[in-house]
């Protein structure tokens, strides 16, 4: 299969499939002309990156689940860690996102949307961080 094809079956950008090979995630074989040529291997571990990077797991971390996908004496542990390093991080992410969320809706509810110029969504982008600090306390 070229590029293209496996492009169309996998869902990935040509682009995105063109970086994992630079980057040493995948290595399709190359024919005598120079084009790449796609094996089902290939098209399986691109799904598979697919998937991962769809749930946010990070190049590195797509490079040891690759790695513990085809080393069939893995401890399931092994995969379980990374895992749950990547729960982690998505649920920082989500702290961060709620305090976001509770700030911001404070601060269009606190704005009066009319013609005067006064306006605590501004007013809270230009303090300084001291100042916001203070104001939460």
């Amino acid at each position: 299969m070229n590029i293209g094809d496996v492009a169309r079956r996998t869902g990935l950008p040509a682009k995105t499939i063109r970086y994992y090979e630079d980057i040493g995630l995948v290595a399709p074989r190359r024919g005598a002309n120079g084009y790449r040529s796609f094996g089902e291997a290939e098209l399986h571990k691109l799904a598979f990156l697919g998937r991962a990077r769809s749930l946010g797991f990070t190049i590195e971390d797509c490079r040891g689940l690759l790695e513990l996908y085809e080393d069939k004496s893995r401890a399931s542990a092994d995969v379980k860690s990374i895992a749950r390093e990547h729960l982690a991080r998505i649920d920082a992410k989500i702290s961060e996102l709620t305090e976001m969320h509770r700030t911001l809706s404070h601060l269009v509810q606190e704005c009066a949307g009319d013609g005067r110029p006064d306006c605590p969504i501004l007013n809270d982008l230009a303090a300084d961080a001291g100042s916001r600090d203070e104001r939460t306390d």
